[in-house]
């Protein structure tokens, strides 16, 4: 019988920091980056323990990529591609205290070195304009005593309220890439508006943002606009919309107006979706800050507006294909602040792991790029202990990039799927034979109306 041998050679960090890394996305977040984010938060070990500050870093980090397992299990992922070395083997009461030890200001320096977009060229710029969205999501945090001094349970109806406390994560998003540009989080008690008044100094000339009806408030349009950003926002219509007069008519159906102290345009359209099932036709009511309708004329917009989900898209990525729709770990508001700053700094990488292998090829949008195709290559690589320090020969794609490349989606087409709860607070609420959670190719037809309109149709 023949026989093949393979041989490795793993090179990693010495001594104890040994287990402290990545695989190959510890090229995204080098051991000088975390050393230098310990620096200065003084977060740095004074004597070098089995647990290092920085080892405990990547710990935190490799939780993200296994949000299944315990951190126990986690360790034991790390240096399982590791034989042979003198590695540290911690219990799990020794893993709790080395992360309540390093605490949450580590991982927020590093995501602060990270965020913002992979890319600034190419199919996320729309004329120019770097594209963008804000959004926010729920979270499930662990049902401690300790966290609900800080979060609270959503509240029900008749068959009970929920599980768990909630967080409120709002984000700033680039579009095509999907990397993050800054995040804010805090208890869901809070609104989405509060929270995404924390985000306009992320912002600057030269981007446009792209928001859903929750942000149609004129305070937040005038902070926005006061950065020098542009802005495309859902505005409800009739008696609960804003007040919006017509100033000036334009020759491409919108009209000026005045929002929020600030010049804008509004775009009424009747959309018209063709599906399988049948047709659908509602109004659409825009509100924006491109002033210029033979440079962005109406339609174009429309069109651009349904850009937007692709941060709903993101919170998948992050709630279902890394989370798996499971609750965070921590059980104290402290912990909790320190994962979702490593979850979003583990997102982050692999966005932009997945930037740099579409960004070789010329002509490959980054939408085809498969997230849960990167995910588990990282995961992979990171059990294998492959790729922790980078060759002398830069390879941009590397081995999580070149599955990618080699795994990408078709090109997007337009599809429509119903708004409905597909994990209800209560699970019978869920059941009924009229629920269709099917997602339909459409065709869409856009006709620009020539003034407002009292009709609302729902998100597309």
């Amino acid at each position: 019988m023949e026989h093949s041998a393979i041989t490795r050679t793993i090179t990693v960090a010495a001594g104890r920091f040994a287990p402290g890394h990545l695989g190959e996305l510890t090229q995204q977040v080098p051991f000088e980056m975390v050393d230098a984010v310990l620096a200065e938060t003084r977060t740095a070990q004074r004597r070098i323990r089995d647990l290092p500050a920085r080892v405990v870093v990547y710990l935190l980090l490799a939780g993200s990529l296994f949000a299944e397992l315990g951190y126990r299990q986690v360790w034991l992922r790390l240096v399982a591609g590791l034989d042979g070395l003198p590695v540290p083997d911690p219990t799990e009461a020794a893993l709790t205290k080395a992360r309540h030890r390093l605490g949450p200001a580590p991982l927020r320096a590093l995501f602060d070195l990270l965020r913002g977009p992979a890319a600034t060229a190419g199919p996320v710029r729309w004329k120019g304009l770097l594209v963008c969205a804000i959004d926010a999501t729920i979270m499930s945090v662990a049902d401690s005593p300790a966290n609900l001094t800080v979060f609270t349970k959503q509240r029900g109806g008749r068959c009970g309220g929920g599980s768990y406390p909630t967080t409120r994560v709002s984000t700033l998003l680039t579009r095509g890439t999907r990397t993050i540009i800054d995040a804010v989080f805090g208890p869901a008690t809070i609104g989405e508006i509060a929270y995404a008044q924390r985000l306009p100094p992320s912002m600057h000339t030269g981007m446009l943002i792209l928001a859903d009806r929750y942000y149609a408030a004129g305070h937040l349009l005038a902070a926005i606009a006061d950065t020098g950003a542009d802005l495309i926002v859902r505005a409800r219509t009739g008696k609960t919309g804003p007040k919006l007069p017509i100033l000036r008519r334009h020759r491409d159906g919108s009209y000026r107006s005045a929002f929020g102290g600030k010049p804008v345009r509004v775009i009424d359209a009747e959309i018209t979706i063709t599906t399988t099932t049948g047709t659908h036709t509602g109004v659409y009511r825009l509100i924006t800050t491109l002033l210029d309708e033979r440079r962005h004329p109406a339609a174009a917009l429309i069109r651009l507006y349904h850009e937007r989900w692709e941060i709903e898209t993101a919170y998948l990525e992050l709630k279902s294909s890394i989370l798996g729709s499971r609750v965070l770990r921590a059980r104290t508001p402290t912990g909790i602040t320190q994962e979702i700053y490593a979850l979003l700094v583990t997102y982050q990488i692999l966005r932009t792991a997945m930037t740099d292998a579409t960004n070789t090829v010329p002509g490959i949008d980054p939408d085809r790029a498969s997230f849960t195709t990167a995910l588990h290559a990282a995961r992979d690589q990171l059990i294998q202990a492959n790729g922790i320090i980078a060759d002398t020969i830069i390879d941009l794609a590397g081995r999580i990039g070149r599955l990618v490349l080699d795994n990408l989606l078709p090109d997007r087409r337009p599809r429509i799927n119903a708004r409905t709860v597909k994990r209800a607070i209560s699970k019978y609420n869920a059941r009924g034979p009229n629920i269709d959670r099917r997602t339909y190719k459409t065709t869409l037809n856009i006709n620009i109306l020539a003034g407002p309109t009292l009709t609302t149709a729902p998100e597309p």
